[in-house]
């Protein structure tokens, strides 16, 4: 923050001159901060620092810094080895009188079509100042709905996997030593049995069972890249009990905030639902909204298009009708988001609190079906001493 102090005072005075930092070569590194650097290339940048690089350029445009100079004195306090070299090489672009979106838009990796249209739609009202900090809040929450979702899924899944080592370690290492009370395997009941099959499977063919696992791992992540692919892992997605009530929310949340986002700073609607389409991250809305803009571009009204369909309730239908009647967006698009992320809020709580009784289930009936097909056979064998 003294950083910025300090040049805001050397800025005072010409906020529009040309920085004094000279970008036409970066300097000379060290073995060490070059090897630093090729590793972090391949690290992503975080939601959080992209928060931090809008909240801190809004404060020194307003402080009367120059573009170019605020982006200097990020790129000096960064740390971050990939980001520091995409604002090293967007100051470069801005010296060659480049805008900012066009400098950001070289790195769709790093920053989405939905922050990189808003700052273009704001600087042709020169007032770039005016939408860092709602850009920021914007990005922070959609971040947030995001990782609400992740939190909800990978619970289960971690879970899940615990689980699943604890049935190995018992198949492999405690299963065989009970069993080896049973000579005669052949009179055995079908419990016994079948449970033998499972341990002398998990001891004898670990391998195939793990190479199975990761098999469909790599086949599903490689077959969700196809386009055929993607829409059909959505849509079962979506069709999950519980979690797919969640990723609908967490769609229609995206969807409410980057649109509202987007026409607020003056973006048009057809060029606002070409983002919003890859924002939502879900192949089977998004394949909606453009068959929304396709009807869009037929002057159909959005809330027409939308009425009936089973991806957009009637609460986000009525809405858009509001808004396409009073233009008022801010009190009514984005109450729907602020909504949605209440829902998910809710409805992830409610599986965390469902889940450790379903687990706990679970293991029992695994434990009681262990000792039936153990105690199985000894009790007939009593059974049958006690007869003779």
């Amino acid at each position: 923050m003294e950083d910025i102090i300090i040049l805001w005072e050397e800025e005072n005075s010409n906020p529009l001159k040309s920085s004094p930092v000279d970008t036409k070569a970066e300097p000379q590194k060290d073995f060490m901060t070059q090897l630093n650097e090729f590793v972090g290339s391949f690290s992503k940048i975080k939601t959080k620092q992209k928060i931090i690089f809008y909240r801190l350029m809004s404060t020194m445009l307003n402080a009367g810094m120059s573009l170019v100079k605020s982006v200097s004195v990020l790129e000096k306090q960064e740390k971050n080895p990939k980001f520091k070299k995409i604002l090293w090489e967007m100051i470069v672009g801005l010296k060659e009188w480049k805008n900012l979106s066009d400098c950001m838009d070289m790195y769709t990796s790093s920053f989405s079509d939905a922050e990189i249209g808003v700052i273009r739609s704001w600087e042709k009202t020169w007032k770039l100042n005016d939408v860092m900090t709602s850009l920021a809040d914007q990005v922070e929450k959609v971040a947030s709905v995001s990782g609400k979702l992740k939190s909800a899924l990978i619970y289960p899944a971690m879970i899940m996997v615990v689980v699943f080592g604890v049935i190995f370690v018992m198949m492999t290492l405690v299963v065989p030593k009970l069993l080896e009370i049973f000579s005669d395997k052949s009179s055995l009941p079908w419990t016994t049995r079948f449970l033998i099959f499972l341990s002398d499977m998990f001891v004898n063919y670990w391998y195939l069972i793990i190479f199975f696992f990761v098999f469909v791992f790599i086949f599903i992540s490689y077959w969700k890249k196809t386009p055929s692919g993607k829409y059909n892992y959505d849509a079962f997605i979506i069709k999950v009990p519980i979690f797919g009530n969640i990723v609908k929310k967490v769609a229609l949340s995206k969807f409410s905030r980057v649109f509202a986002g987007l026409m607020a700073s003056g973006v048009s609607v057809v060029e606002s639902l070409k983002i919003v389409a890859d924002a939502v991250w879900n192949e089977v809305y998004r394949q909606r909204i453009l068959l929304l803009l396709e009807d869009v571009r037929q002057w159909m009204k959005m809330w027409e298009s939308l009425e009936g369909d089973n991806l957009f309730p009637d609460i986000m239908v009525q809405m858009i009708q509001v808004w396409e009647q009073s233009a008022k967006l801010d009190t009514t698009i984005i109450k729907v988001a602020d909504f949605y992320d209440e829902q998910v809020d809710n409805i992830a709580g409610t599986i965390n609190k469902l889940l450790e009784p379903f687990i706990i289930v679970f293991l029992a009936v695994v434990v009681w079906f262990i000792a039936i097909a153990i105690m199985q056979p000894i009790m007939n064998l009593a059974d049958t001493v006690s007869q003779s």
